[in-house]
Order: structure tokens, then C-alpha cells, then sequence
């Protein structure tokens, strides 16, 4: 599973012109999803969101998590994170989850970070959405269960 995490100020996620989720100061984190995930995978990177110090403390360290401010978690479903643009220049996609399990899986990660964390919105999976945010820093973390990274 890969993660990209991105501390903002605000986001939301318009799916046909309607708004379907929004948070204020917290996380917004795109999702993807590879065959060889396992549940293992989820629950790594859910505690690595939620638990990431990120936000500044009183003396302007990166010493406070999700947890320590109250944050909004916005998650997004992103298959685009398994894309392989080293050949050519059309990116391969085939190292993603195929969707009608990545869909399941989707499902799952948000059971699981909310079981962990009560503050959590989503965007609508296999929908053109329109992510808006107001990247915090800019602070932009990236993670992979793999710990390619």
C-alpha cells in the first residue's frame, strides 16, 4: 500500500459538482493499493497516518500528531500511486490492485482508520473527483508498506 500524505489547513472532494467530503486543519492522504497487500498493510499505514508528528508544537517543531490536534483525516482513494512511468511516456498501471478489489480494500483501510481515529471523511471510489486543498508548509510525506520509501 502506498500513501501520500499531505498536511493541510482545508480540503475537500467534489464528486458531479456536489461536495461529498470536507475537513479543516489535518491530513488529507491519497491511497493506493497493490495485489500483494494484506490487512497487515492497512493497519501499517493507517498507524503511520494517524500517528506521524507533522504539526508544530508551541515552539514550531514538527512534534505533534493527527491525534495532539484534533485534525481532520481525509482519505482518497488514488490507484495513479502504482503508476510506472519509467518506459515510454504513458504510464503502466498493471502494478496497481485491479479496481474491484482495490474497492474492497479502500473500504476496509477507512473502517480501519476510523476504528483508530474518529475524525475521518472520504472521497467516492471509481469517481472523477476534484480534490481541493490548502496544503499546510507545504508538508508532503510519502509512505509505502513495503517501505520502499
Amino acid at each position: 500500500m502506498r500513501a501520500v500524505i499531505q498536511r493541510v489547513l482545508q480540503a475537500s472532494v467534489e464528486v458531479d459538482g456536489n461536495s461529498i467530503a470536507s475537513i479543516n486543519k489535518g491530513l488529507a492522504v491519497l491511497a493506493g493499493f497493490a495485489p500483494s497487500d494484506t490487512s497487515k498493510d492497512l493497519e501499517y499505514i493507517c498507524q503511520k497516518i494517524i500517528g506521524i508528528r507533522i504539526f508544530d508544537d508551541a515552539s514550531s517543531f514538527m512534534n505533534l500528531s493527527l491525534f495532539d490536534v484534533h485534525g481532520g483525516l481525509l482519505l482518497i482513494p488514488q490507484f495513479t500511486l502504482y503508476g510506472d512511468a519509467r518506459k515510454g511516456r504513458r504510464p503502466s498501471f498493471s502494478s496497481a490492485m485491479k479496481p474491484e478489489t482495490a474497492s474492497e480494500y479502500f473500504d476496509s483501510f477507512v473502517a480501519i482508520c476510523k476504528a483508530a481515529y474518529p475524525h475521518v471523511a472520504t472521497g467516492k471510489f471509481k469517481a472523477h473527483m476534484k480534490v481541493m486543498l490548502v496544503n499546510d508548509g507545504p508538508v508532503t510525506i510519502l509512505l509505502d508498506s513495503s517501505k520502499l520509501f
